[in-house]
């Protein structure tokens, strides 16, 4: 059934579009925004825009940012010499949150899936290689091509700066903290193999069962890798 507005029947198409919202749920969220003030709504519509003009992919890990580099690679109490890998910038704030880790970020952008049309050239692997490799020259997507007036703080020398200063860093450990699932796995065993050549220490988030979780109604994968990565009390 559609609304005898144009207008909202419009707006509904287009929450549509989003993932997860079908449109039962675009319908309600419309009558929602419907009955909000037009101030908040502007400034939904601005945080829209603003994402799409002002967000970028930091030079150096790929993560998201309005500057850059991001926050993180900026930072001048960050261990350089270790890289945890992670598929999305999502999971950059998950990590984070834990307040365990002081290393530095690398975003791939995804995860390799043949099903799915994914090769390890659709990620930014040879990014992350570029970054462990010693006396590697700086390639040309390391740098950010094109500028944006709403970054007038950071010009392309500093980018180039602080990416020397990471390169000046020798890395010591990458941490895969990839998902637990099979484009994970392949994952997580493509970029090993390219790294461990380099010298480099390459490690793995471990697996098992969560805190407060049971081991009667744990299935056997979980309970296979819990016993897999278990460690000294």
């Amino acid at each position: 059934m559609q609304f005898s507005s144009e207008s909202v029947e419009a707006l509904v198409e287009q929450l549509t579009k989003l993932p997860t919202i079908g449109r039962k749920t675009a319908q309600r969220l419309a009558s929602f925004i419907l009955k909000m003030p037009r101030a908040e709504v502007v400034e939904i519509a601005e945080a829209l825009i603003a994402v799409k003009d002002r967000v970028r992919e930091c030079s150096i890990c790929s993560n998201v940012t309005d500057r850059d580099p991001c926050q993180i690679c900026r930072a001048p109490r960050r261990d350089r010499s270790t890289i945890c890998v992670v598929e999305e910038a999502n999971d950059v704030h998950a990590i984070e949150r834990t307040g365990e880790y002081r290393g530095v970020y690398h975003v791939l952008g995804g995860a390799i899936s043949p099903l799915s049309g994914v090769g390890p050239d659709d990620l930014t692997i040879r990014k992350l290689v570029a970054r462990i490799a010693p006396d590697g020259e700086i390639p040309e997507e390391l740098v950010r091509e094109n500028g944006s007036a709403n970054d007038e703080e950071t010009s392309d020398d500093e980018v180039h700066r602080f990416i020397q200063e990471h390169r000046k860093t020798t890395v010591e450990e990458i941490i895969l903290a990839v998902n637990p699932n099979v484009e994970g796995d392949t994952t997580a065993y493509y970029i090993s193999q390219l790294i461990k050549p380099l010298g480099v220490s390459v490690t793995r988030i471990a697996r098992g069962l969560p805190i407060g979780g049971d081991l009667e109604y744990a299935d056997e994968a979980t309970l296979s890798r819990a016993l897999e990565g278990r460690g000294q009390v």
